[in-house]
């Protein structure tokens, strides 16, 4: 028990305890440099042992996964920040011959211009792409350059989930691997380059589609004012990612790319597990922040660089003079409670500087989460966002999500009686089309977003009550969605007649045409839709 005159000693000094000679001043590896990176406590590496450490992380998650097949095309998707710089790079020295175990794949760059949507000005983003293309230059990559206001030209097939290829087991890996080598090999002996990269050549630069100035003006105007248009930074940044998802999805499939590489770390992946648990996404966290994502079928999206904290690519990327272009995103020199994602960003880095565990434990979580099976594509709906499958309860279930299906069920008007008065269509007074009703009957708009919403998942049905209007989405999201709603319920295909063969070819009857036919009438409403948009 304490004692009033009890002498303590002397109170504790001030500052660090003094360093304990002979051990923090040499590296925890070799014990013989000296350190020039504290990673963690008691974690000091010298430069030759931090560089060996990270790229040992970025092989090991490749290794360790075995997705990525020898001579597969793989399409990285660079925004010039620090860990998709960092992801280039250690695909740049992979590729190298002086690595000693040699990355096998064909590896592509993506840049997407956001300018637009991020409120920056012609010259702000001119020089930009400037920079960008003087980097991308340097790489000896195939590089394709898009911007944001390409998602206003894209079909609605990119929201449809095509075929996979059978994942192969580590026997196959193991086949593809020696196949490669030996080809290699043979190669080799012939006098021909045998690197991976040799057989694209110099890079190709895919530069943006030309088309018409007053078509990209009219195009940068409509992306602008939907992101305007938008309520909540929240919404904006969600609906950001999801056009930027589906333009390098479309760049992928275009190319014929079949991985896509992003440069989510650790931290940001931690960040984005506790953000879409905020924002009802919860169902889909083994998607959104695994290692791999095989939502889109024919492409799969990786995330090489989860196993890297942020800390650890800022002292990389300082130490060895990894480049970057930075751009400022919507989210820059925002306050902290702006937006979900800023909130979640900041208490989550709080946290971690007075416990450095933090960021690991989340994303350790994280890695226990397994994905639903699936039956391929065709194992029920999907988003029509996020391309994930619908997590849609029965309308009378004692749950919130039934509520709110309920309620989007009983938005749709009914049909009016025989001799009601019919309320005339006011679209002219608020600046729509002035013949959308013809003042024949009642305004439409509300069924067709009560159609769009029920499309959606729940993290994406919040997200959509931050867009007052519909209207300035992209004609592609409003073309498919249209095809979705004509299409009749599987509960209702049960019980259709197919037309045989013969009939089909010759008089082309039936609930629905081939795939193409029905490519064919997404693009007509797409082209629709985008004269009412442009004109």
């Amino acid at each position: 028990m304490c004692q009033v005159g009890e002498d303590y000693g002397d109170p504790a000094p001030e500052g660090p305890p003094p360093l304990r000679p002979g051990r923090e001043l040499k590296c925890v590896k070799c014990t013989e440099g000296l350190p020039v990176v504290v990673i963690r406590a008691g974690d000091a590496f010298c430069r030759d042992c931090f560089r060996a450490f990270y790229i040992h992380k970025f092989r090991a998650v490749l290794g360790k996964n075995r997705l990525i097949f020898p001579g597969e095309k793989v399409l990285l998707a660079w925004s010039g920040g620090p860990s998709s710089s960092s992801m280039v790079w250690q695909v740049l020295e992979g590729l190298s011959r002086d690595s000693a175990k040699r990355l096998r794949f064909v590896p592509g760059v993506v840049y997407v211009d956001e300018g637009a949507a991020c409120g920056q000005s012609r010259e702000d983003r001119a020089k930009t792409l400037s920079d960008v293309k003087l980097i991308l230059q340097t790489l000896g990559f195939p590089w394709h350059v898009v911007t944001l206001e390409e998602v206003f030209a894209l079909p609605p097939s990119v929201l449809r989930c095509s075929a996979q290829k059978p994942v192969g087991t580590v026997g196959t890996y193991k086949v593809a691997v020696d196949s490669f080598l030996q080809q290699q090999h043979t190669l080799g002996a012939e006098g021909v380059g045998g690197s991976p990269s040799s057989a694209q050549g110099e890079a190709q630069p895919s530069q943006p589609c030309t088309q018409d100035p007053q078509d990209l003006a009219a195009q940068t105007e409509a992306l602008s004012r939907l992101f305007d248009s938008v309520k909540t930074l929240t919404a904006k940044e969600e609906l950001l990612q999801t056009l930027r998802t589906h333009l390098i999805l479309h760049v992928a499939r275009t190319h014929g790319y079949s991985k896509v590489m992003t440069g989510d770390s650790c931290t940001r992946l931690a960040i984005k597990l506790m953000t879409s648990l905020a924002l009802g996404r919860g169902a889909f966290l083994a998607w959104d922040t695994g290692f791999s994502d095989e939502r889109h079928g024919d492409v799969v999206v990786v995330r090489p660089m989860r196993e890297h904290t942020l800390k650890e690519v800022a002292f990389y990327n300082r130490l060895f003079a990894v480049p970057s272009v930075f751009t400022p995103a919507m989210d820059t020199k925002a306050p902290e409670k702006a937006s979900i994602h800023r909130l979640m960003e900041g208490f989550l880095l709080r946290l971690q500087a007075q416990f450095p565990s933090t960021v690991s434990t989340v994303y350790r979580t994280s890695e226990k989460l397994v994905k639903a099976p699936r039956d391929g594509c065709a194992a029920g709906p999907r988003c029509l966002l996020c391309m994930c499958s619908l997590d849609v309860d029965a309308a009378d279930s004692a749950t919130a999500f039934g509520a709110q299906t309920q309620d989007f069920s009983q938005m749709q008007p009914s049909t009016p009686l025989a001799g009601a008065p019919t309320v005339p269509c006011r679209a002219a007074e608020v600046g729509r089309a002035p013949n959308c009703c013809q003042g024949t009957r009642p305004c439409r708009r509300e069924d067709s977003r009560a159609h769009v919403i029920e499309q959606l998942c729940y993290g994406c049905r919040v997200n959509m009550k931050d867009v007052p209007s519909l209207d300035p989405l992209p004609p592609y999201i409003l073309a498919e969605a249209r095809l979705r709603s004509q299409r009749p319920s599987p509960e209702i295909q049960e019980y259709l007649l197919e037309n045989s063969d013969d009939e089909a070819h010759t008089s082309g009857s039936g609930a629905w045409g081939p795939p193409e036919q029905e490519g064919k009438d997404g693009q007509t409403a797409c082209n629709c839709i985008n004269k009412n948009i442009f004109n």
